[in-house]
């Protein structure tokens, strides 16, 4: 699928402050970059470096005053659909480097506070298919209210509240699936479908095939994105590693307007 993206972002700076920015689209085997280019207001600083797991890239400005930058993109996803329920979970003892990370607790997904619940409601479910059991759960008890959650809440405050946007329906699912012995990450990125349009979060689950060949599979449990119509951003524990502007100032957001159309 080719995915169109616009975005623009402006925000104030009273003093001069260093911003770190992730927006840009990955370049990866399973997303190609058919175009990309990025304008912004001139200013003193301006670095790319690595992002985490070096997946994706984040911007360091250092700016004082009004800054705007605009992002575009033209991407081409080629990432394939699977079938959760015919994918393995890997004992812990198999799980490559890249995956160890992913199993503990992090800064909004205390998974070990979930995992009596998940043994008790999901006990009887293995491998992919808990997983899907675990997303269609919280599909079914979420409401998807916008604005009902801030930077401050976790995936805990979200269990007991039962709503919240696309990062806390993915801090659930990470939190449910760690419990379970089974990594997972936050991922962000864009999608065509997702309402109101945004930058838009889902979870991805290391899980392996009948083989034992293992891979991250993405998992939405608020239904707006598959794997074929999400382009990643970035990926981290949680969305303390992949917030699309993080601050080391007083940065007052200004305007923020993302189109992303098939």
């Amino acid at each position: 699928m080719s995915l169109s993206i616009a975005t623009r972002l402006s925000w104030q700076c009273p003093e001069p402050t260093d911003i770190l920015l992730q927006i840009e689209v990955a370049a990866q085997a399973d997303q190609r970059l058919v175009q990309s280019g990025l304008e912004h207001t001139p200013c003193a600083g301006f670095n790319r470096v690595p992002a985490q797991d070096g997946i994706g890239t984040r911007i360091w400005l250092h700016q004082h005053g009004l800054f705007e930058v605009t992002y575009q993109a033209v991407v081409e996803v080629s990432r394939a659909a699977v079938d959760l329920a015919a994918l393995i979970a890997l004992p812990p003892h198999q799980l490559p480097g890249e995956a160890v990370p992913y199993l503990t607790d992090s800064r909004y997904c205390a998974a070990s506070r979930f995992v009596p619940f998940v043994e008790e409601e999901f006990g009887r479910f293995e491998g992919g298919e808990k997983i899907a059991a675990l997303s269609d759960w919280i599909a079914a008890h979420y409401r998807y209210v916008s604005g009902s959650s801030n930077a401050q809440t976790t995936a805990v405050d979200s269990f007991i509240e039962r709503r919240g946007v696309c990062r806390d329906y993915a801090h659930t699912l990470i939190c449910m699936a760690r419990a379970a012995a089974i990594p997972a990450r936050f991922a962000s990125g864009y999608g065509p479908k997702v309402k109101p349009q945004d930058f838009h979060a889902v979870a991805e689950v290391y899980l392996a095939d009948a083989a034992g060949n293992g891979g991250w599979h993405l998992v939405d449990a608020t239904g707006m994105v598959d794997a074929a119509s999400f382009a990643r951003i970035g990926v981290g524990r949680d969305a303390g590693d992949t917030s699309f502007l993080t601050s080391f100032g007083n940065a007052e957001l200004r305007k923020m307007e993302i189109l992303v159309s098939e």
